[in-house]
């Protein structure tokens, strides 16, 4: 099993993005999806989470900016990221819960990171 992400870059203040990260390999089932990022300096951060049954929180920094989504066929997780400032900074990453094939244990994957960077 592999999380690959995509959809980091450099945006102005006030501008979009919008990272993908899909689950590919033997997945089984896939259960609880976040999102997390870290700055230079500063320990990981939750920025948003998903379960199965499709409840999301968000951290009180990205409340009302940003928005996750999941795709359950396409096994997908999105993160979209408006009204984006300077301290959403850092490099993201994704986290997925995934029963593998032929095992009836849950097993946490990341993603390899993307680096999303606000500046003017």
């Amino acid at each position: 099993v592999r999380l690959v992400e995509s959809g980091g870059g450099l945006v102005q203040p006030g501008g979009s993005l919008t990272l993908s990260c899909a689950a590919t390999g033997s997945v089984y089932s896939i259960h609880d999806m976040n999102w997390y990022r870290q700055a230079p300096g500063k320990q990981r951060e939750l920025v948003a989470g998903i379960t199965s049954a499709g409840r999301t929180n968000y951290a009180r920094s990205v409340q009302g900016r940003f928005t996750i989504s999941r795709d359950k066929i396409k096994r997908t997780l999105s993160l979209q990221m408006n009204s984006l400032k300077p301290e959403d900074t850092a490099a993201y990453y994704c986290n997925i819960v995934i029963v593998p094939v032929e095992e009836t244990v849950t097993h946490s994957y990341w993603g390899q990171g993307t680096q999303v960077t606000v500046s003017s």
